[in-house]
């Protein structure tokens, strides 16, 4: 089953390569989507894949890598788009 999530990181998560590191850990995971940086210092997340592997990803983004902070996540649950291919960094 296929699971789609739209997540807002807030915390020092802009210019300490955490787009980079949300890529690496979707491809890793064959997981669909984009990540971007928002003007408000947030990081955006659409990932979308197998339950499981989404779950992962979750655990992989609230850790972050070491140069960032997290301070909590937004999570928004989304309809599975089919028509996605890949994992990108949007700017």
């Amino acid at each position: 089953m296929e699971k789609r999530v739209l997540v807002t990181v807030y915390g020092l998560v802009q210019g300490v390569g955490f787009r980079m590191f949300v890529e690496r850990s979707a491809s890793r995971l064959g997981l669909k989507g984009w990540v971007k940086n928002q003007p408000d210092g947030t990081v955006q997340i659409d990932a979308q894949g197998p339950v499981g592997r989404v779950e992962e990803h979750l655990n992989d983004v609230r850790i972050g890598p070491p140069a960032s902070k997290i301070a909590s996540l937004s999570i928004v649950e989304q309809q599975p788009d089919y028509s996605r291919t890949g994992f990108t960094i949007l700017m």
